[in-house]
């Protein structure tokens, strides 16, 4: 049977418009916000836990490939259909199913956008933390699929933090439900972290039930300027050495910001080498007092401004700042070349020197900025697409830059996942016995290899 016959058949197992196969609809499928496309076959956008099991019962019978696909925002290309055949996208399941605050839990479908979540649970004085900077697009089933952080990840942890239970369809279209809603559980294995940051490569998620915390009452920020990433990272050990817990601790260097004063017009900027902005949260006496305390401690590394946000209004507009720099550096002109690698936090000041002797070395600009708490830096290659040579040198840095943060004892990804942007390097990252783990665990769950073909695994 051919694949056209195959889709048309099974496009009368699925309820009406759940199986698209027009060829300019699909087109819109290729790809994700990486450098690779492949268009599918035909696009399957159920609306139901039921409906994904029809598609990949039919996708496992007649070994048809499918690519499960969250709301597209993905910087890696995990969700491009290398093989072609069908996605299968989550954007219709879209259902917040319950918010309990006696349970302190959510239970979604993961099509939903995580803002939206996030909006939704603090109406009841409750809080989900994960914040992915892309999180008023991004959904929870592809913020599940490749475990996303945030910044505020430092105090509150990443995705697989919160996941307490779910729903999933395996490659053979039998619904499993693993965990709980209960906010411990020692039943047998963990089996539905598993799934978390598989990366769509074992199942596809059909609901999760989340864990909430209590929202924190008040918050309070400090941007602080200074000449160097160097004086910059050691007033950041001063902070921890003080006791302190921030929610959120970003950074960023002198490129990111020199884009950042462009688009935005601060003076503030003008000179400036390194940023960070750190956050407190808690009741509203105490945060005043340990945001004062923190300033205190700040300025004894001679800063070159310090600006102060107490309360959700004036925080969140200082944290503008930080959601413009990815912005400020697409302004440039330059391809952004962003690479989500984490390094222990000892070697925070090391990894910005590295940074800086590739630019020189490689005639490349870096602009390196985010996550400075836990050690998760995007350090961005600036490619001129149209100078000779440049993407060889490009190539040349990334190599560089990886071996480096394995030699480290850091990670190539923090957020972002593997993809294919990342799958080169995957060998260096994992030793072959890790490496047969990983396709002994794929085997057992898809045995026929259907589920994101052409990825790392």
């Amino acid at each position: 049977m051919s694949l056209k016959t195959s889709l048309a058949r099974l496009k009368r197992l699925l309820p009406a418009g759940e199986l698209r196969l027009e060829p300019d609809f699909c087109q819109q499928f290729a790809g994700d916000k990486w450098f690779a496309a492949h268009q599918p076959d035909a696009v399957a956008l159920p609306r139901t836990a039921e409906s994904v099991a029809t598609v990949l019962r039919f996708a496992h019978q007649h070994r048809i490939p499918v690519t499960p696909r969250g709301a597209g925002h993905g910087y890696v290309g995990g969700c491009v259909p290398q093989h072609g055949g069908i996605v299968l996208s989550v954007e219709r399941m879209k259902r917040i199913k319950e918010i309990s605050a006696d349970d302190f839990v959510a239970v979604v479908q993961p099509g939903v956008i995580t803002k939206t979540l996030q909006d939704a649970v603090e109406k009841q004085g409750l809080y989900y933390p994960p914040d992915p900077a892309s999180r008023a697009d991004c959904s929870l089933g592809g913020n599940i699929a490749t475990n996303a952080g945030g910044p505020r990840c430092l105090k509150y942890g990443v995705t697989r933090d919160y996941v307490l239970g779910l729903q999933v369809a395996l490659a053979d279209g039998s619904l499993i439900r693993l965990g709980s809603r209960t906010h411990k559980n020692k039943t047998g294995f963990d089996l539905h972290r598993l799934f978390v940051g598989s990366e769509g490569l074992l199942g596809v998620v059909t609901e999760a039930t989340l864990k909430l915390i209590p929202l924190p009452p008040s918050r309070a920020c400090l941007a602080v300027g200074f000449d160097s990433t160097r004086t910059a990272t050691r007033a950041l050990k001063e902070v921890f050495k003080a006791g302190f817990l921030p929610c959120a601790l970003e950074i960023a260097d002198s490129f990111t910001l020199a884009a950042a004063r462009k688009r935005t017009g601060s003076k503030q900027l003008e000179g400036c080498g390194s940023l960070f902005i750190v956050e407190l949260d808690g009741h509203a006496k105490s945060v005043r007092s340990e945001i004062a305390d923190l300033e205190r401690i700040v300025r004894t590394a001679k800063p070159l401004f310090i600006n102060r946000a107490v309360g959700h209004e004036a925080c969140e507009k200082l944290w503008q700042l930080r959601r413009e720099f990815s912005y400020s550096l697409r302004d440039t002109g330059l391809t952004k070349l962003n690479e989500d690698i984490v390094v222990p936090r000892g070697r925070l000041e090391d990894l910005f020197q590295f940074a800086a002797k590739l630019q020189k070395k490689h005639g490349l600009p870096v602009a390196a900025f985010g996550h400075a708490g836990d050690g998760n830096i995007h350090v961005n290659i600036m490619l001129d697409r149209g100078e000779p040579g440049a993407e060889k040198r490009a190539d040349a840095a990334l190599d560089e830059l990886f071996k480096q943060i394995i030699k480290w004892g850091g990670a190539i990804t923090g957020e972002h996942g593997i993809g294919l942007a990342k799958k080169r390097w995957w060998p260096q990252a994992a030793d072959a016995r890790v490496r047969q783990l990983h396709r002994e665990v794929k085997k057992a769950l898809d045995p026929r290899g259907i589920l994101n073909p052409g990825k790392f695994v």
